[in-house]
């Protein structure tokens, strides 16, 4: 099985869960050794539900650049 199969089976495992459910699956939601595959092949819970396209990626922020802007925008 090749990497974008792997991916694209665990991300049919969380739209599958999703649909039964009618709500974002959750870890807990799945056999242990499911919930091992997804996060193997997908990454951390979150980046697993995103990259199946049921949650919206949140903006990231570069720490170091934000807390220099705050420091900024107090002088």
């Amino acid at each position: 099985m090749t990497d974008i199969e792997k991916k694209n089976y665990a991300a049919d495992l969380l739209w599958v869960k999703a649909e039964k459910l009618g709500r974002l699956p959750k870890k807990s939601d799945f056999e242990p050794d499911d919930v091992s595959r997804i996060k193997a092949f997908l990454g951390p819970w979150p980046r697993a539900l995103e990259y199946a396209g049921l949650k919206e990626a949140k903006m990231r922020t570069d720490k170091k650049n934000n807390s220099k802007n705050k420091k900024e925008n107090q002088i």
